[in-house]
């Protein structure tokens, strides 16, 4: 083993990157916004660089080297759940589960079907709809509709591969928010932060032979455990709770976004 290379790293070593800034997520009308919808001072992206080629098959093993590195473990923040402020990883991670999330989509046009289908008016207005309740979220337009009520008519406006798309992912969470969440009237305010969100997060580059742009990172949706459990995101689950891992092999960075599920801040 290399001199100072931790121990089952699977060869990874990673180091902290604090002078990565996510733009959007310190502009001050985005702040704003996530304060409206309960999640500011809740969500948190950090940037990692690591020092040898990512191996998409070898995902897993990157992730638990990822968990278990001397330069991860006092940096990547969470959420503590007794206390409510932030504090870093800390436990000894003893197993990792991580999700593939597909990330293709290049285009805003994506969301367009919100208008072609009347969820949407065409002045961006978001249409009404009678209240009700999905789980714990409540229900008083018909884009939460499309978003949680599987047996409403238009929820296959969105197939189950549109769902699991990164960028569809972060719009959704976007739209359900904290528990104190502030629901907007017109839907600019969620795709323009969702866009935003996504260009910092994501890598592209142009394909040198088709001269198109293609989306070059490789995305996760990541759980770890220590000995007692669910160590991270968080130990307790919730839909809104949430980290994503997105892999740039090409400048060998990891960008984790991070939500805990709470009432965010209100001033």
């Amino acid at each position: 083993m290399a001199a100072g290379e931790p121990e089952d790293s699977g060869g990874y070593c990673f180091r902290f990157l604090p002078q990565k800034t996510f733009r959007c997520l310190s502009a001050p009308e985005t702040a704003s916004r996530l304060r409206q919808w309960s999640m500011l001072g809740r969500v948190a992206a950090q940037a990692f660089g690591f020092d040898q080629t990512f191996q998409a098959h070898r995902r897993d093993d990157f992730l638990t080297a990822f968990f278990k590195d001397p330069n991860v473990i006092p940096n990547l923040k969470l959420l503590s759940d007794s206390s409510g402020q932030w504090i870093t990883l800390g436990a000894e991670v003893k197993k990792i589960e991580a999700t593939n999330v597909p990330c293709t989509q290049l285009s805003m046009s994506f969301f367009n079907r919100l208008y072609d289908e009347d969820i949407v008016r065409a002045n961006g207005h978001i249409i009404k709809c009678l209240d009700s309740f999905c789980d714990s979220f409540p229900i008083s337009d018909e884009l939460r509709k499309v978003l949680l009520v599987e047996d409403s008519e238009k929820y296959e406006v969105f197939s189950q591969p549109d769902r699991e798309e990164f960028l569809f992912c972060l719009f959704k969470h976007l739209c359900l928010g904290g528990a104190l969440c502030q629901y907007e009237d017109v839907l600019h305010p969620y795709l323009e932060t969702t866009k935003l969100l996504y260009k910092d997060l994501v890598s592209v580059r142009k394909n040198p032979q088709t001269k198109k742009i293609q989306i070059t990172s490789s995305v996760f949706k990541v759980m770890a455990y220590d000995s007692n459990g669910v160590c991270y995101p968080s130990t307790k689950s919730h839909e809104q709770t949430f980290s994503y891992f997105i892999v740039d092999p090409i400048k060998r960075h990891v960008h984790v976004l991070y939500h805990c599920y709470g009432v965010g801040e209100m001033s």
